[in-house]
Protein backbone atom coordinates (compact mmCIF):
# COMPACT_ATOMS: atom_id res chain seq x y z
CA UNK A 1 0.00 0.00 0.00
CA UNK A 2 1.10 3.25 -0.71
CA UNK A 3 0.59 6.71 1.50
CA UNK A 4 1.94 9.62 -0.59
CA UNK A 5 3.08 11.95 2.48
CA UNK A 6 4.80 16.16 1.65
CA UNK A 7 8.50 15.89 0.93
CA UNK A 8 11.22 17.09 -1.09
CA UNK A 9 13.02 14.93 -2.88
CA UNK A 10 16.46 16.74 -2.97
CA UNK A 11 16.19 16.41 0.68
CA UNK A 12 15.57 12.66 0.56
CA UNK A 13 18.47 12.58 -2.03
CA UNK A 14 20.77 14.17 0.02
CA UNK A 15 20.09 12.38 3.60
CA UNK A 16 19.42 8.83 2.48
CA UNK A 17 18.81 6.69 4.99
CA UNK A 18 19.11 9.05 7.30
CA UNK A 19 16.15 11.27 6.06
CA UNK A 20 13.53 12.08 9.08
CA UNK A 21 10.48 9.60 7.85
CA UNK A 22 7.29 10.77 9.73
CA UNK A 23 6.35 6.91 10.92
CA UNK A 24 2.03 6.25 9.90
CA UNK A 25 0.52 6.34 13.25
CA UNK A 26 -1.59 3.12 12.24
CA UNK A 27 -1.68 0.76 9.76
CA UNK A 28 -4.66 2.06 7.24
CA UNK A 29 -5.51 -1.45 6.26
CA UNK A 30 -6.77 -3.17 9.80
CA UNK A 31 -6.30 0.23 12.04
CA UNK A 32 -3.89 -1.76 14.09
CA UNK A 33 -2.38 0.96 16.78
CA UNK A 34 1.33 0.69 15.34
CA UNK A 35 3.78 -0.44 12.03
CA UNK A 36 7.56 -1.75 12.07
CA UNK A 37 9.87 -0.19 10.26
CA UNK A 38 10.32 -2.69 7.07
CA UNK A 39 13.35 -1.21 5.64
CA UNK A 40 13.88 1.06 2.34
CA UNK A 41 13.17 0.61 -1.63
CA UNK A 42 14.71 2.21 -3.89
CA UNK A 43 12.61 4.08 -6.52
CA UNK A 44 14.05 6.34 -9.77
CA UNK A 45 12.70 9.48 -9.91
CA UNK A 46 13.16 12.11 -12.67
CA UNK A 47 16.20 14.55 -12.36
CA UNK A 48 18.51 12.50 -10.34
CA UNK A 49 20.49 10.22 -11.93
CA UNK A 50 20.54 7.34 -8.76
CA UNK A 51 17.77 5.60 -7.21
CA UNK A 52 16.00 7.37 -3.82
CA UNK A 53 15.59 5.27 -0.99
CA UNK A 54 11.82 5.56 0.09
CA UNK A 55 10.89 4.32 4.05
CA UNK A 56 8.52 1.33 4.13
CA UNK A 57 6.80 0.07 7.53
CA UNK A 58 4.60 -3.24 8.20
CA UNK A 59 1.67 -3.79 10.04
CA UNK A 60 2.71 -7.00 12.41
CA UNK A 61 -1.44 -7.79 12.89
CA UNK A 62 -2.45 -7.86 8.92
CA UNK A 63 1.01 -7.77 7.28
CA UNK A 64 0.64 -5.02 5.15
CA UNK A 65 3.35 -3.19 3.54
CA UNK A 66 3.12 0.39 3.59
CA UNK A 67 5.65 2.31 1.18
CA UNK A 68 5.68 6.18 1.90
CA UNK A 69 6.04 8.16 -1.66
CA UNK A 70 6.64 11.84 -2.36
CA UNK A 71 2.81 13.37 -2.80
CA UNK A 72 4.15 15.33 -5.41
CA UNK A 73 4.03 12.34 -8.09
CA UNK A 74 1.72 9.56 -9.26
CA UNK A 75 2.13 6.04 -7.98
CA UNK A 76 4.73 4.37 -10.84
CA UNK A 77 5.90 7.57 -12.31
CA UNK A 78 9.45 8.83 -12.38
CA UNK A 79 7.82 12.11 -13.35
CA UNK A 80 6.51 14.84 -11.30
CA UNK A 81 2.41 15.59 -11.41
CA UNK A 82 3.79 19.58 -12.29
CA UNK A 83 6.14 17.99 -15.19
CA UNK A 84 3.28 16.02 -16.56
CA UNK A 85 0.67 18.61 -16.56
CA UNK A 86 2.82 21.74 -17.95
CA UNK A 87 3.83 18.82 -20.90
CA UNK A 88 0.04 18.07 -21.53
CA UNK A 89 -0.88 22.16 -21.05
CA UNK A 90 1.67 22.78 -23.10
CA UNK A 91 0.23 19.96 -26.02
CA UNK A 92 -2.68 21.28 -26.04
CA UNK A 93 -2.40 24.75 -26.01
CA UNK A 94 0.31 24.90 -29.01
CA UNK A 95 0.12 21.13 -30.57
CA UNK A 96 3.22 20.48 -30.19
CA UNK A 97 5.29 18.69 -27.25
CA UNK A 98 7.22 20.78 -24.67
CA UNK A 99 11.33 21.15 -25.87
CA UNK A 100 12.31 19.37 -22.69
CA UNK A 101 14.93 16.15 -21.58
CA UNK A 102 12.07 14.48 -21.44
CA UNK A 103 11.29 11.53 -24.28
CA UNK A 104 8.23 12.03 -26.55
CA UNK A 105 7.12 8.76 -26.47
CA UNK A 106 6.74 9.12 -22.50
CA UNK A 107 4.98 12.38 -23.16
CA UNK A 108 2.43 10.22 -25.57
CA UNK A 109 1.87 7.79 -23.78
CA UNK A 110 0.40 10.21 -21.18
CA UNK A 111 -1.66 12.06 -23.61
CA UNK A 112 -2.77 8.65 -24.72
CA UNK A 113 -3.91 7.27 -21.41
CA UNK A 114 -5.32 10.60 -20.27
CA UNK A 115 -7.47 10.51 -23.14
CA UNK A 116 -8.68 6.91 -22.29
CA UNK A 117 -9.27 7.89 -19.33
CA UNK A 118 -11.77 10.77 -20.18
CA UNK A 119 -13.43 8.22 -22.58
CA UNK A 120 -13.66 5.25 -20.26
CA UNK A 121 -14.20 7.51 -16.93
CA UNK A 122 -15.64 10.85 -18.19
CA UNK A 123 -17.50 9.32 -20.92
CA UNK A 124 -18.21 10.85 -24.54
CA UNK A 125 -20.22 13.63 -22.53
CA UNK A 126 -17.18 15.50 -21.53
CA UNK A 127 -17.09 18.95 -23.33
CA UNK A 128 -14.44 20.44 -21.83
CA UNK A 129 -10.39 20.25 -22.96
CA UNK A 130 -8.09 17.36 -22.02
CA UNK A 131 -6.08 20.05 -20.00
CA UNK A 132 -9.59 20.68 -18.02
CA UNK A 133 -9.91 16.39 -17.79
CA UNK A 134 -6.67 15.83 -16.34
CA UNK A 135 -7.57 18.51 -13.22
CA UNK A 136 -10.82 16.73 -12.82
CA UNK A 137 -9.87 13.35 -12.38
CA UNK A 138 -7.33 14.44 -9.69
CA UNK A 139 -9.91 16.13 -7.57
CA UNK A 140 -12.25 12.97 -8.10
CA UNK A 141 -9.11 10.87 -7.11
CA UNK A 142 -7.55 9.25 -10.41
CA UNK A 143 -3.95 9.15 -11.77
CA UNK A 144 -5.39 10.68 -15.06
CA UNK A 145 -2.14 9.16 -16.78
CA UNK A 146 -1.85 6.00 -15.32
CA UNK A 147 -2.70 3.36 -17.51
CA UNK A 148 -4.89 1.50 -14.89
CA UNK A 149 -8.97 2.52 -15.08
Amino acid sequence: MIIFVPVLLKNIFDQGRDFSWERPPHCPKCNHYKVWSHGFVQRHFDGFDTFLLLKCYRCPHCGCVLTLRPDTHFSRFQASKDTIRSSIKERVKSSRWPPSTLSLSRQRHWMQNLKRKIKAILSDTWDQSVFAAYDHLISIGHSPVSSSI
